[in-house]
């Protein structure tokens, strides 16, 4: 397992440094003059030019790249806009802030936001698919069917402003969708998170219930699962300890790859919602034209996306037997 480990790290390294280069090469390559976003609109060509020189930009894009990587492990100096501790993913071209500070800053609401969802339609979509699969051709199997055939063809943005309209306004039944530190008010945490978290649920509710279901249904017939119940083995037994866990591989490989992207922004969600996530600060810094804070969070929904796929890869051999890492 050690060994794996070490490989699967050392291989998503190297992902991440491909990653970071190519989106680096395709931010920094726009034929469009940076430092004049920091300049101001009373800029003469002294202050551009010191402009370019803190922020390192009058260099080529191969020598601009390696300071930048540089400084994500030993810190940078900026010159007039002062030091940058590592990690350090650069300056903010709009606001002259540390881009790792302020993904840091609105990291905490979008981890809320993606852990909250998650919970929600990991028991709601499997526990559905668990129905739907015992209760194969029934009713509950076909109306299970038809409800995740529905809410996978709905759009966050349509249902999220129809949501708050009537749960919000109208009925008043839930509060208006905010953030507050759940160290701070675990309370308002949660009534304020709530109607996001059901919203962005729903669509990955109706698509893990029809995954859990087909993957059950295909692991009930097969010969081991027969054999199982030819022993004699109680109906609960084979289907958690043989059908359960044969199925569980494609969830969990599907769920770290949407958890890792839901750490790299909810981006329809939080604008819905108006959350101030990693989500909403790529929307602001494709619109301000921020390369640094692009290719900061680029490289934040990576290395999340990575992590969790290594995750997952550790935990196939505990959920099935018949796989073993080498």
């Amino acid at each position: 397992m050690l060994r794996f480990l070490v490989r699967r790290v050392s291989g998503a390294m190297v992902i991440l440094l491909i990653i970071s280069a190519v989106t680096f090469w395709l931010f920094y390559a726009v034929p469009r003059d940076p430092a004049m976003m920091s300049c101001g609109k009373n800029c003469t060509p002294e202050a551009l030019e010191q402009i370019r020189q803190n922020l390192g930009i009058d260099e080529s894009i191969i020598m601009q790249y390696w300071h930048w990587l540089v400084g994500v492990f030993a810190g940078r100096d900026y010159g007039g806009y002062g030091y940058c501790d590592a990690p350090c993913l650069g300056y903010s071209f709009a606001n002259s802030e540390p881009v790792f500070g302020t993904i840091m800053d609105r990291l905490p609401l979008t981890l809320s936001l993606a852990f909250g969802s998650a919970v929600v339609f990991l028991i709601v979509g499997v526990g559905a698919g668990m129905l739907a699969a015992v209760k194969q051709g029934r009713f509950l199997d076909k109306f299970a069917s038809s409800v995740s055939l529905l809410g996978s063809s709905l759009q966050i943005y349509f249902v999220g402003y129809i949501a708050m309209y009537f749960l919000v306004a109208q009925l008043g039944i839930l509060s208006q969708p905010s953030y507050t530190p759940l160290t701070e008010n675990p309370a308002a945490w949660f009534s304020g998170l709530l109607l996001p978290w059901l919203v962005l649920s729903i669509i990955f509710t109706a698509n893990y219930t029809r995954m859990t279901r087909s993957q059950l249904v295909e692991q009930l017939n097969e010969d081991y699962v027969r054999t199982a119940r030819a022993k004699g083995l109680s109906r609960s037994n084979v289907f958690f300890r043989f059908a359960w866990r044969g199925a569980m591989g494609p969830i969990v490989t599907i769920f770290g790859i949407d958890l890792g992207v839901l750490i790299g922004g909810a981006i329809i969600t939080e604008s819905v919602f108006s959350l101030q996530g990693v989500g909403r600060l790529a929307i602001q810094a494709v619109d301000q034209s921020d390369l640094p804070m692009q290719l900061g969070v680029t490289v934040l929904a990576a290395g999340a996306i990575v992590f969790f796929n290594i995750i997952v890869d550790a935990v196939y051999a505990l959920i099935d037997p018949r796989i073993r890492l080498a």
